[in-house]
């Protein structure tokens, strides 16, 4: 496992939220992400905070919508 800040998006309540720098460990050959009890914690407590998430600044996704016709 290498440590790295990684980045990792969740969905809450229909939307996404992504949180940055985070401390992980990552494997060089697959890619796993594993990050510790106490991380995981405060993730938590991010995602519950209502205030912060509302003072994020906001990034754009493209959405597009699947079509079978469009494959071919």
């Amino acid at each position: 496992m290498q440590k790295k800040l990684i980045k990792q998006d969740f969905w809450m309540r229909g939307e996404l939220i992504i949180v940055e720098d985070i401390p992980a460990g990552v494997c060089p050959q697959c890619g796993e992400k594993i990050v510790n009890a106490e991380v995981g914690r405060q993730i938590t407590k991010l995602m519950k905070n209502s205030k912060r998430i509302a003072k994020a600044p906001r990034v754009s996704v493209p959405t597009i919508k699947f079509e079978k016709a469009s494959i071919i």
